[in-house]
């Protein structure tokens, strides 16, 4: 008897609530956008299928927020900032560092950062978000997009309760892999068999990181590429973040290929490979690596990193001569700093390098076709492959959730749909809360643009 290929679903479930805008991830950029939300007056609801807020800054252990500075001149404000502000107030975090990524790999690119300890940074986020009267799902995976004519009216999501179904005229797609976009049909372009590696991040306790910063970067190197040709590293990378205290070091070493992470199987072999190259990792620091002969494995990240899945249409796709000629758009919406950093797939290396200038995020990048009311935020923006290796980094995510969240609010107050409120109108409300930063502006402040 052959086996059926298809099995008929008919669901009845509940409608739990109704709000103004409802935000999928509870990421970096899609807290942010549903702060701004309830900030800008809406009843917002955000959904997150973890256990905490922060998405790559805590559940994947990626312990330092990016692109806040392009050089020495800052270019993100607004809610982010004031997020970065109340971690340092916090004592999570000792202030911005200037970071080299890629020094192992003999491509060192210096940047300005914000390290953090992780479990800081989960309850700073869960009292911004009260604060702003957001209510919060946790634990709770997104299903599918309900549609009528058109438009968005809401999700379903499956909960410890069963399946529910929440209203909305608004939804933010901050999912990272446009779960929602993709439910709702929104074309996208999916790249399997040429995906960047993924990363699984681990902590060490007991490091003496003093000791480590001392050993010069030549000799680092050395130590790096013997231990790639053993097999006991897997890419150019002694790439950590310390800590307030100096004691710990969180690794970002693992290089996990051919992973599609929106298959199941894939994803978790996933886990199943980074653990197993983590054990080989440990062993190598311990034995070889300066400051690390009494490293202890404290803690591997909840879930694996993931650097690209889809890529959607919007009704404006970034691509990478916008970033590179610094092109100027009437929508920008944010400045972003990169720097441009491609995994290669299949590779040990990453191709790691400088936009010459802070680079404008225009909203329609944020704006999916074909589906009134949805919105999207985040490594869900509409990019080429190369233009989302510079605006994926969580501050740029940030301030693209800032203006989304902003927007939604907007459209949802007002009954419009958000493809119907001017650009201006939104730029007005995030200059007002400090949010958007211009080129012209920072030059007129004496600052390169």
């Amino acid at each position: 008897m052959p086996q059926p290929t298809h099995i008929q679903e008919s669901l009845s479930m509940p409608v739990a609530g109704r709000y103004d805008v409802i935000v999928v991830g509870g990421g970096a950029s899609g807290t942010v956008a549903a702060i701004a939300a309830a900030r800008t007056g809406a009843r917002t609801l955000l959904i997150e299928r973890g256990g905490c807020l922060g998405g790559a800054a805590t559940a994947n252990l990626v312990a330092q927020w990016v692109a806040f500075f392009h050089g020495e001149t800052r270019v993100v404000g607004g809610i982010p900032y004031e997020l970065a502000e109340r971690v340092q107030a916090a004592g999570g975090s000792d202030g911005f560092h200037r970071y080299v990524m890629g020094e192992a790999a003999g491509t060192p690119f210096p940047l300005r950062v914000l390290p953090f300890n992780p479990e800081t940074v989960k309850w700073v986020l869960d009292g911004a978000v009260n604060e702003a009267g957001v209510d919060v799902l946790l634990h709770t995976t997104f299903a599918r997009a309900l549609l009528q004519e058109g438009a968005i009216t809401g999700v379903t999501v499956e909960t410890v309760q069963g399946r529910l179904a929440w209203l909305a005229p608004v939804v933010v797609d901050a999912s990272g892999d446009a779960l929602v976009c993709a439910s709702a049909g929104v074309p996208s372009k999916n790249d399997v068999g040429d995906r960047q590696p993924c990363t699984l991040s681990f902590r060490l306790s007991n490091v003496d990181v003093p000791r480590f910063k001392a050993v010069p970067s030549d000799r680092r190197r050395a130590l790096v590429l013997g231990g790639l040709q053993r097999g006991e590293l897997f890419w150019e990378s002694l790439s950590f973040v310390s800590t307030p205290g100096g004691t710990d070091a969180i690794c970002l070493m693992s290089r996990i290929q051919d992973i599609d992470a929106l298959n199941a199987r894939d994803a978790s072999r996933a886990e199943q490979e980074g653990r197993r190259q983590i054990a080989s990792i440990v062993r190598f620091l311990q034995r070889e690596i300066p400051g690390f002969e009494n490293a202890i494995l404290a803690d591997v990240a909840e879930r694996v990193g993931v650097r690209e899945t889809r890529r959607i249409e919007g009704r404006y796709t970034l691509n990478e001569d916008d970033i590179m000629q610094a092109r100027s758009f009437e929508d920008a919406i944010a400045l972003g700093a990169g720097p441009m950093d491609r995994h290669q797939p299949g590779g040990t290396g990453i191709r790691l390098y400088a936009p010459p200038a802070p680079f404008e995020i225009p909203l329609r990048a944020l704006l999916p076709v074909n589906v009134e009311g949805l919105l999207v935020c985040g490594r869900t923006l509409s990019a080429t492959r190369e233009a989302m290796a510079g605006a994926r980094h969580m501050a740029t995510s940030m301030a693209m959730g800032q203006a989304v969240g902003t927007l939604g609010a907007i459209a949802a107050a007002s009954g419009r749909n958000p493809s119907s409120v001017p650009a201006r109108e939104v730029q007005q409300s995030l200059e007002k809360a400090q949010a958007l930063f211009r080129r012209a502006q920072l030059a007129s402040q004496g600052q390169p643009a």
